[in-house]
């Protein structure tokens, strides 16, 4: 029903997340693995990427991934101290993660990125530390890390409102950042996005199609599309999405992305990662107007040390990266 889309392109790069895939049955993986190859053209895919929980991964789970065409497992590992773990309310234990990468390398899989979390309460600039020591034991090709946030309203949030845990200060978020940054950038990752860490040639491909402005299909309650005009986003009711294919519609709100917001998505996505912002292309694909703004906008960050020209680019210093969102707010238009 949606493969019109497409507009003809060739998929690239195929990704099952944005929940965890690892708890389908395997039966379940290939049907639907399955319908996807039926529909589309999926030869010129490069990267096929499945999210998991450490506690999913089995023998039998990994074994029937590489059939399926996926090359590339992304673990929502969290942290590799047991205390932080049971804070969050992970399943998974510190030993159980690492016994999860070596499972998928047996089965083949060898593509892999892992996601911690800093800045929990309880965690100590030590113990993350040790954590990001511990995860580079593994050689695993791509880490992300990522601050814990707060979200409004969420069990978490209301914990701290209400005095039942500490928020981690600021400085110390900072600090873990560049402990961080320092032992990943020692130990040969290249730090290609603010979150983002791999080794040469293990970039994530599909998430980096998302900063670069490339159009991309999503499929499931709650996900999103984009084809470079317009942005469809499905609803996240599972039952009205349902609900709607059982009548033989598709259903989705859709919204213009004008020009404007082309230009704040550039600079808000191309920031965060060390290409910077194209600016020639930004000119190319937006006009005379818009990159005069940039360039207007971007000076007296030049000046001051925050941003840096490599070429057509602009890129985060290092010390800008810590005020990213400064820099970011004062690029975008009013």
């Amino acid at each position: 029903m949606r493969k019109g889309e497409l507009q003809g392109e060739a998929v690239r790069t195929v990704y099952l997340g944005g929940g965890t895939p690892s708890q389908l049955p395997v039966p379940l993986l290939q049907r639907l693995v399955g319908g996807l190859g039926e529909v589309f053209d999926l030869t010129a895919v490069c990267e096929f990427t499945v999210e998991a929980n450490p506690d999913d991964v089995s023998p039998q789970w990994c074994a029937a991934l590489p059939p399926l065409g996926v090359n590339r497992v992304s673990m929502g590992v969290q942290s590799l101290d047991n205390d932080v773990l049971r804070f969050m309310g992970r399943r998974h234990t510190a030993q159980q993660a690492m016994t999860a990468v070596a499972t998928l390398r047996s089965a083949g899989i060898t593509n892999l990125s892992i996601d911690l979390m800093y800045g929990v309460p309880g965690q100590t600039l030590a113990s993350w530390g040790a954590t990001v020591r511990k995860a580079l034991t593994l050689n695993v090709p791509h880490v992300s890390a990522y601050g814990l946030t707060y979200e409004v309203n969420t069990r978490l949030w209301h914990a701290r409102e209400q005095g039942e845990v500490t928020e981690v200060p600021e400085d110390e978020c900072i600090a873990m950042y560049h402990q961080l940054v320092h032992l990943l950038q020692q130990a040969g990752y290249e730090h290609y996005e603010l979150s983002n860490f791999a080794h040469a040639g293990y970039h994530s491909r599909h998430n980096s199609s998302y900063w670069d402005d490339t159009p991309y299909l999503g499929l499931g309650a709650a996900a999103h599309s984009y084809d470079g005009h317009l942005r469809r986003s499905n609803p996240h009711s599972l039952r009205r999405y349902v609900t709607a294919l059982e009548r033989g519609a598709t259903v989705f709100d859709t919204e213009v992305v004008h020009d404007w917001e082309r230009y704040d998505e550039r600079v808000m996505l191309g920031l965060r990662t060390a290409h910077g912002v194209d600016a020639a292309r930004l000119r190319r694909d937006l006009g005379d107007r818009r990159w005069h703004y940039l360039e207007q906008q971007a000076a007296p960050h030049v000046r001051d040390g925050l941003l840096k020209r490599v070429g057509d680019c602009y890129v985060l210093t290092a010390r800008g990266e810590l005020l990213a969102d400064t820099v970011i707010r004062d690029l975008m238009s009013e």
